[in-house]
């Protein structure tokens, strides 16, 4: 097996290493003229030649100009693909289908005999995620193909391709190198300068940050239901990563209008380059690109060893390493361990290999994660479901064993097929737990994305409210944060959120409405799954200057 462990890190998953935005040069002559007959013969327009005598010759004219112009656009459109956008069928359950606008981000030729061509699109007006790779055949080329306008693919390219660094920085290269232009098939690597904690910057499919301005226009309480419970968290990129090259206003503008928060610039970034993943019994769609092996681009499934976290091309290969692998459960010390719920704490710097093997596997359902660079000034603490076969995982987060910021999570991931069970909620109310356990109080990574600041806004509000209710004498933010461990800002935030802030003869106070209690009792009936202290078997690490001495 080949370990991207041990790897270049760089080294994206894509067979097309040659590529560049607008063309697709892998493609050999004989797929490219396939997919074009293949693509006149489904056109009304390509059937309409040949034309008709008498009264009907001049429609048959009009009919065969339109079938020309169809065909040139055909033509057009299998040359330079990318950045066009045209309808596509969109399968969604079962056998139903309907027609989308759909933008093709990618193309590539396929492994098939004879070769075709399959395309990478990403549906208008649809979250990312659902982002995939579709076959020629259910692109629709009977309706208008709209092709990128000159200008703006001009200007695309040359940002893709050719924006040299600002001024003090590099554009690090595979090699360790500086370099000005990369292919779009290459994937920055974070050189020693970079800071650490850029390995667990993520961001979410779609949204943009919150702030508590925003907070204000909509007061819809919301305390955790059942579509909340185990929704994926992530915390994104803060403004001082050292690639950063938006200002303030571009950053903003370009999180609202992308649909994704990435600022990466190559177009590699929007590619998914895996189509599905077994982990255990379970099979699972990845939702964006993971730097896994070049090598596994055309393996139809992954196969990844639940425990271990290796990964190999087919079920053969991983069934030889079952019988090899000793794991079962992460290389860590189990510091919680309740019903069937287990908590694993695993120092990065003691176990690099399968550290790294959960960041590429949590890259799959994270938009944008800066890989590998280093896992050394992280801890992680892994969730697992027990069964007589081990312990599997079931989510986990990460926290910086030295942060100047107070932060105690920097990055949180419930896997997707353990979503929507509470185990999302489970996974934040622990990371608490532990900071209670430390005697301070503790907030997770800022700016959060979207579906971060719902989990965690919902888990305030729950964790406020039950307090709130539970006592009979006047509380002050700062108590209500030292019972919880929850901030003074995020306590306010959440306040503003719900409501609950009043002016009352000239003093500010704290009032629950109605409609927040009873939706606080709804949610209580539902909830399954809590965290109890007293199963916890921990004491906090403490780290000597020597120990925190990471490059």
């Amino acid at each position: 097996m080949s370990n991207a462990v041990n790897g270049d890190p760089a080294n994206l998953m894509n067979s097309n290493n040659n590529q560049t935005p607008g063309k697709m040069t892998s493609a050999t002559d004989e797929a490219k003229d396939a997919a074009l007959q293949q693509a006149l013969a489904t056109t009304n327009g390509f059937n309409g030649i040949g034309g008709s005598s008498g009264s009907n010759s001049s429609n048959a004219n009009g009919d065969s100009e339109r079938a020309k112009q169809r065909q040139a656009q055909i033509q057009k459109f299998i040359a330079s693909p990318l950045q066009c956008k045209l309808f596509v069928k969109k399968i969604s359950t079962g056998q139903e289908f309907e027609y989308r606008k759909a933008e093709i981000l990618w193309a590539r030729e396929t492994k098939a005999d004879p070769p075709g061509l399959e395309y990478y699109v990403h549906y208008v007006e649809f979250n990312k995620r659902l982002d995939e790779w579709v076959s020629f055949t259910r692109l629709d080329f009977s309706r208008e193909i709209e092709f990128p306008k000159p200008d703006q693919k001009k200007n695309k390219n040359r940002d893709a391709t050719a924006t040299p660094p600002p001024q003090g920085t590099s554009t690090p290269s595979a090699a360790g190198g500086s370099s000005q232009q990369q292919s779009p098939l290459r994937a920055s690597t974070p050189t020693a300068g970079q800071k650490r904690k850029a390995l667990h910057d993520d961001e979410s499919a779609a949204g943009t940050p919150a702030s508590a301005t925003d907070d204000k226009e909509n007061h819809q309480v919301i305390l955790g239901n059942e579509d909340e419970d185990g929704q994926t968290m992530e915390m994104i990129q803060d403004e001082r990563q050292p690639q950063e090259t938006f200002s303030k206003k571009q950053e903003i503008e370009k999180l609202r209008t992308s649909g994704s928060m990435t600022q990466c610039v190559s177009e590699i970034a929007r590619v998914k380059n895996l189509n599905k993943i077994q982990m255990g019994k379970h099979e699972v769609e990845p939702w964006y690109f993971a730097p896994y092996p070049q090598e596994y681009a055309y393996c139809d499934t992954l196969y990844i060893c639940e425990f271990c976290l290796c990964y190999y091309a087919s079920h053969k290969q991983l069934e030889r390493h079952r019988d090899r692998c000793q794991l079962q459960h992460p290389p860590g010390n189990e510091i919680y361990r309740h019903e069937e719920v287990s908590f694993f704490e695993i120092d990065g710097r003691k176990q690099k290999t399968w550290c790294r093997n959960l960041c590429l596997l949590s890259k799959l359902f994270l938009d944008h994660k800066t890989l590998y660079y280093d896992v050394d000034p992280f801890l992680f603490y892994c969730m697992t479901q027990r069964d007589e076969l081990g312990c599997h995982l079931i989510g986990y987060f990460s926290k910086e064993k030295e942060s100047s910021e107070n932060y105690n999570v920097a990055c949180i991931l419930t896997l997707p097929q353990y979503q929507r069970l509470g185990y999302g909620k489970l996974l934040i109310a622990f990371s608490y737990e532990l900071s209670k356990a430390e005697g301070r109080t503790g907030s997770p990574e800022k700016p959060l994305s979207d579906l971060g600041l719902l989990s965690y806004r919902a888990y305030w509000t729950e964790t406020i409210v039950e307090y709130l209710l539970s006592t009979n004498e006047d509380v002050t933010i700062e108590e209500i944060s030292q019972k919880t461990s929850i901030t003074s800002q995020d306590i306010l935030h959440t306040l503003q959120h719900i409501g609950a802030l009043k002016y009352y003869r000239g003093q500010h106070i704290i009032c629950l409405g109605d409609k927040v209690v009873e939706q606080w009792e709804r949610n209580q009936k539902k909830r399954k799954r809590k965290i109890a202290p007293n199963k916890l078997d921990w004491k906090p690490l403490h780290f000597t200057p020597s120990q925190l001495r990471f490059l």
